[in-house]
């Protein structure tokens, strides 16, 4: 219980340290191109908490990043690259969204479920056939995963624009699911819906499968030296396999959830950076799921502050991104 407190302090402290570092940047940044600096400064640090509606956004913006942010600690912790998190938030999203469709008589909580294990399950596939290229054949993930990615992408693209297109909605949007299936509201008028509750409990339970079951502390063991598991009898090609699988699941589950708790439709492009956003998550928590929880939040007010920046302030698009 000691070393798993130190290593979440340690988590903690790195996340610290990039708060501190990433605000000095944003301070020079604001310092160069705006002509009313202290304006800018005030809207990028405070704008996102100057009313409810930007406060439950902020936190909203940050629950996929958590999922994403997830499966990329539990990949990265097994010494596996899942590259592919844009495809498979995708992919987990449009399928959920298919399910809804498919059921629309069906009843909220039954049909919900049955979207959200239709997403995490897809996704799942996508990142394990990776792991299963790696394992049979030793094609490196990293690459597998973001080719395979690329091509989810499309095929999502061409799906959401032709068979499941709404004709009635001016964006590039399948058409909506019903409302039995949309997940409540808990901080209106913002788009903040219990998906939060949830992937406050998915970080416990990946914290807890990592450090206090036999799997995860395989898949440790296999992520810090795969030659000296081989020796210790681990079946190591198992654990090539798994930590995919569980990585594309967890992406998938939030793709699912933005889906039924944001969107209520999957719209073109709306995984939005989520997978690529999510490794720099994990990065700045050091691959603790404990610490996922902290760094996407940070991440979520750095975006919505820039956001704000350019609302409330004068720096243009391009600085704001």
């Amino acid at each position: 219980a000691r070393k798993g407190f130190g290593a979440a302090l340690a988590g903690f402290s790195g996340i610290a340290l990039t708060l501190l570092a990433a605000f000095l940047v944003v301070v020079v940044l604001i310092l160069l191109f705006s002509r009313v600096p202290l304006t800018t400064m005030r809207a990028f640090f405070i704008g996102p908490f100057r009313n409810a509606y930007y406060l439950g956004n902020m936190l909203n913006s940050a629950v996929p990043l958590v999922f994403t942010g997830l499966g990329i600690a539990v990949a990265f912790r097994s010494s596996v690259f899942n590259l592919g998190g844009e495809g498979q938030v995708y992919a987990g999203g449009l399928a959920a969204t298919a399910v809804c469709l498919a059921l629309p008589g069906a009843n909220g909580l039954v049909g919900g479920l049955a979207a959200v294990v239709a997403g995490l399950g897809a996704s799942a596939v996508i990142a394990g056939l990776s792991g299963f290229f790696r394992m049979q054949w030793d094609a490196d993930e990293m690459i597998s995963s973001f080719l395979l990615s690329s091509a989810v992408v499309l095929v999502a693209n061409w799906v959401i624009t032709g068979p499941l297109d709404d004709p009635a909605n001016n964006l590039l949007a399948t058409l909506p699911i019903g409302p039995q299936f949309l997940l409540a509201k808990i901080f209106p008028p913002s788009k903040l819906n219990i998906s939060a509750f949830f992937a406050l409990a998915a970080a416990a339970i990946v914290w807890v499968f990592m450090n206090r079951t036999h799997a995860g502390y395989e898949m440790r063991i296999c992520g810090l030296n795969r030659e000296f598991a081989r020796y210790g009898g681990i079946n190591v090609r198992t654990y090539l396999v798994l930590p995919m699988v569980l990585s594309g699941a967890l992406h998938g589950l939030g793709g699912a959830l933005a889906v039924l708790g944001t969107h209520g439709a999957a719209l073109k492009g709306f995984s939005g950076g989520m997978g690529w956003n999510g490794i720099a998550v994990a990065l700045i928590a050091r691959n603790n799921p404990l610490a996922v929880v902290p760094a996407a939040l940070l991440f979520a007010w750095i975006d919505a502050g820039a956001r704000a920046a350019m609302l409330h302030g004068d720096v243009t698009y391009e600085i704001a991104a």
